[in-house]
């Protein structure tokens, strides 16, 4: 079918342990994933399909080991033109900042000119003990939506 690179970026594991699970899926169905775990500008291709998966740290920040790529999209600002993506943010809605993490990241992809396909997941550990619950139910719609877009 075609490449994903999943980007997670995470503190405490939860969104490595859902980009694992969403890339079984993805694989199942004839994608060839490739995740980085806290991703840098220079590995990334700026072109194809993209699945971000992040937690939110502290007041709506990306975790530290996604904080050089958003600061290198910042400053560097590359055409994104022909990158298509999909976002799930996971964390707690006892916060102001709910999701912080994935609108920023979501937000800066626009900007720079990428293209998401279906709606951004936004997990709350409050109510999904287990994230890769509905992170399973998502990407097999975003599926469905990637197979529709191309």
């Amino acid at each position: 079918m075609a490449d994903v690179t999943i980007i997670s970026g995470s503190t405490l594991g939860s969104a490595e342990y859902v980009a694992e699970h969403v890339a079984g899926i993805l694989e199942q169905q004839g994608f060839t994933p490739h995740i980085l775990h806290g991703a840098e500008l220079a590995e990334l291709s700026p072109e194809g399909l993209w699945l971000l998966v992040t937690s939110t740290h502290g007041a709506g920040e990306l975790p530290e080991n996604l904080q050089p790529l958003l600061e290198a999209l910042t400053a560097q600002a590359p055409s994104l033109a022909e990158v298509t993506y999909g976002a799930i943010g996971i964390g707690s809605s006892e916060y102001d900042t709910f999701c912080g993490a994935i609108d920023t990241l979501d937000r800066q992809l626009t900007t720079l000119g990428a293209k998401r396909i279906g709606e951004v997941l936004k997990i709350d550990i409050t109510q999904h003990e287990i994230p890769e619950d509905p992170a399973e139910a998502w990407v097999a719609e975003w599926i469905m939506q990637i197979k529709a877009h191309r």
